[in-house]
């Protein structure tokens, strides 16, 4: 194919139309009005780096291997996995709305069981990090 020859779209929806009438089409145009955003429930530069903190000793153990970070409107989900495989053995998830309630931050387990919740996010990741402690002397 030369620089020449037109570049033919085959699909039939598009087919006779000129690639300027697709985009001014497709394009919305500027200053239209409010746009209609969604919140996404993220988590922010310091929550996860509490998170990572505890994850990275857990993956310097070998116990965990893999995770995931799911955001949605209501919740944002770190999901910790034995196995990239498996189902994630922990969940920590973040629900704005229950600040009030029980707190916005919960530990979940593979079973669903909800191992912590609270406000800080700290004192929930307690339950998950196993650090090395001295039993006796």
């Amino acid at each position: 194919m030369s620089e020449s020859e037109p570049i033919v779209d085959l699909r039939p929806a598009l087919a006779g139309r000129s690639a300027s009438n697709i985009t001014q089409k497709n394009a919305s145009p500027p200053n239209s009005g409010p746009r209609e955003t969604t919140a996404i429930t993220v988590f922010n530069r310091q929550e996860l780096n509490q998170i990572f903190q505890v994850y990275g000793r857990q993956v310097a153990s070998g116990e965990w291997r893999d995770y995931a970070i799911d955001m949605g409107r209501e919740t944002a989900v770190f999901s910790i996995f034995r196995r990239s495989s498996e189902c994630p053995i922990y969940r920590i998830e973040k629900t704005p709305r229950m600040a009030r309630r029980q707190g916005m931050y919960a530990v979940i387990a593979a079973t669903g069981l909800i191992l912590k919740r609270g406000a800080d996010l700290r004192r929930v990741l307690a339950v998950i990090d196993k650090s090395l402690r001295l039993v006796s002397r």
